[in-house]
């Protein structure tokens, strides 16, 4: 797990020479935000370690390092895992400022997780305008399917009408967890060329513009 420099959080464009040419590494910054216990340091293990732990305890916040080596371009995810309890709530809003990306997490076998996922989001919408980030939502633990008190139906309703992604996950089967994180990979790089053909004025940070395309989940639907 390499860790990168965490100077200027804010997305850069890099150099990358290879054999096909030149072609941009941009770096991302990932949080993940959800109650204690839906499974979000599961899924950056799995994702980043492509493994499973039952059990993993975060203080504060742990941070990953992922990168995807894209025909278009090279995608540093730098993800942000925070800790779900609620004392230390204040402290995560330290960690997602200047973030690129969020997933809010939920696990589908505890309705209560859901409506936690969804006062995230309203904190998201205090800090970021409605164009300066992605954001996923994201139903874990569906090897629990019987255990199921979230319907597919209803999350992905409720991402449909905030304008969010939607996918559900299973950080212990490995079910759509490299998929969730393409799906925002590939919606960062889109709105980077979105942005390069409809250039507009700075509004004074320089983070990606992220343009209208967040009302489509149509990517990440089951």
């Amino acid at each position: 797990m390499e860790l990168v420099s965490l100077q200027g959080m804010a997305q850069k464009a890099i150099p990358n020479t290879s054999l096909e040419g030149i072609r941009p590494t941009y770096i991302y910054k990932v949080v993940l935000l959800g109650n204690t216990s839906v499974g979000k340091s599961s899924l950056a293990y799995r994702y980043v370690k492509n493994d499973f732990k039952e059990s993993l305890p975060t203080v504060g916040c742990s941070f990953f390092t992922q990168t995807l080596n894209l025909e278009v371009a090279t995608v540093r995810f730098e993800i942000w895992d925070t800790a779900g309890q609620e004392k230390y709530h204040s402290v995560c809003h330290l960690y997602f400022r200047g973030a690129h990306a969020s997933l809010l997490v939920y696990d589908i076998t505890n309705k209560e997780t859901l409506n936690r996922a969804k006062l995230w989001l309203t904190d998201l919408e205090k800090e970021f305008l409605r164009d300066e980030i992605v954001i996923a939502l994201v139903g874990n633990k569906t090897d629990l399917a019987a255990e199921r008190e979230v319907a597919v139906e209803e999350g992905e309703e409720f991402a449909r009408t905030k304008g969010l992604l939607f996918m559900e996950t299973s950080a212990k089967s490995n079910h759509q967890v490299n998929d969730i994180f393409m799906a925002i990979a590939q919606e960062l790089l889109q709105r980077e060329q979105e942005k390069a053909s409809n250039p507009s004025p700075s509004r004074g940070r320089s983070a990606v513009d992220l343009g209208q395309s967040r009302a489509r989940t149509g990517c990440c639907q089951l």
